[in-house]
This record gives C-alpha cells, structure tokens and sequence, in this order.
C-alpha cells in the first residue's frame, strides 16, 4: 500500500471538471485507489464517491492505492493532482 497527502489549492477545490479528469486517471490503474478527507473516505474510481467528499481549497486529502501497480498510480495521482487541483 502506497499513499500520499495532498492540501488542494484550487479555489474551488474538487468541481465536477477535475473530479471527472481524476476518476478517468484512477481508473487506469488495477490496483484499487481510495481518497480520504477527513473521516470519509471515497472509490477514486467513482465519480459521486469523488464528488461526496466535497473537498475545498485548503482542505487535506489522502489517496491510498494499494495492488500490483500501486507505486505507478501513486506517482501518476501524485502529479495530476498537482497540476490540476
């Protein structure tokens, strides 16, 4: 299991355009990638799990991926993260 913590400095923190772009990079991957803020947690994979969080700018989150490609969805969610959010 691979994750990370990001603090989301979009100022309208995860909209409906990143959150889409998000669950299309997550789902490139098979190992299972879930995102925490807080006590909630959401499938990474699901755009209503994504948009549920309801993460704003200043807000951390963490995005955990654990499977056989784990170290390749953390560093590809690492860095779409910070260039889109």
């Amino acid at each position: 299991m691979k994750e990370f913590s990001y603090v989301i400095t979009d100022p309208e923190g995860i909209h409906a355009r990143p959150a889409g772009l998000l669950v299309k990079e997550a789902n490139k991957f098979a190992s299972s990638v879930t995102i925490k803020k807080g006590s909630k947690t959401a499938d990474a994979k699901r755009i209503f799990g994504v948009m549920g969080l309801i993460a704003k700018k200043d807000e951390t989150i963490q995005i955990i991926a654990d499977g056989t490609d784990e170290s390749e969805a953390i560093s590809a969610l690492e860095a779409f993260v910070k260039e889109n959010l």
